[in-house]
């Protein structure tokens, strides 16, 4: 009876030493991999990168980074872009099924030329949408209102550049749009524009203008 009593103390002590052991053992590789976790740590932050960022040399200040000419650059958004995204242009484009439209916040003929035409002159120049279908639109809805002749004729001296720049512009759409603008600014004022048309037409437009009339008229026809 004694001896069967021993015995069993002797296997329960195993028993507890087993535990231990394995509690010692899993608490020893907790603390090994700690440490390897902890030396890469410091390793990672004595490194030439980390201490280039922390103590900067005095040519640094001297020698900065430069762009890369030859990568691509973030563009800042145009002029007319701008002024739309911020409400500029009182107008906003409503999708349809069939075709767009403009809606306008206010009756478009309560609304001053000035600078509202040539801003929408200059967005002819647009190659983005919505900013070609708004510059379009809106400069022939804003011609079409009561009063726009006496509205317009005294912005012809600003009006003529912008609407030169779009004709001679390399891209053929922006070219139409120009082209489009000028034959319904033309029909608004009459013979007033006579006396801007050699502003218009120089030599340097007129030979760019004449080499994109095949394909202006290719695309009406």
């Amino acid at each position: 009876m004694q001896k069967s009593e021993c015995h069993g103390d002797i296997q329960l002590r195993n028993r507890v030493t087993g535990n231990s052991d394995q509690r010692t053992s899993s608490s020893t590789q907790i603390k090994h991999r700690t440490t390897v976790q902890r030396s890469k740590s410091s390793s990672s932050s004595c490194s030439p990168e980390s201490v280039k960022k922390l103590h900067p040399r005095p040519s640094d200040k001297l020698n900065p980074k430069t762009i890369n000419p030859f990568g691509e650059q973030p563009r800042a958004p145009s002029a007319f872009a701008a002024i739309y995204s911020k409400g500029g242009i009182p107008c906003r484009l409503v999708h349809g099924s069939v075709k767009h439209r403009l809606q306008w916040e206010c009756p478009p003929e309560n609304l001053p030329f000035d600078p509202l035409l040539i801003t929408l002159a200059e967005g002819l120049r647009e190659t983005k949408h919505p900013y070609t279908f708004v510059s379009k639109e809106g400069f022939r809805e804003l011609l079409l209102v009561k009063g726009a002749s006496e509205k317009t004729v005294p912005l012809l001296p600003r009006l003529i550049p912008v609407l030169k720049a779009a004709l001679v512009h390399s891209d053929d759409e922006v070219f139409e749009r120009g082209l489009n603008a000028l034959v319904q600014l033309s029909v608004i004022v009459g013979t007033s524009l006579n006396d801007h048309l050699k502003h218009l037409l120089t030599s340097g437009s007129l030979i760019i203008i004449k080499s994109k009339i095949p394909t202006y008229c290719s695309i009406c026809c």
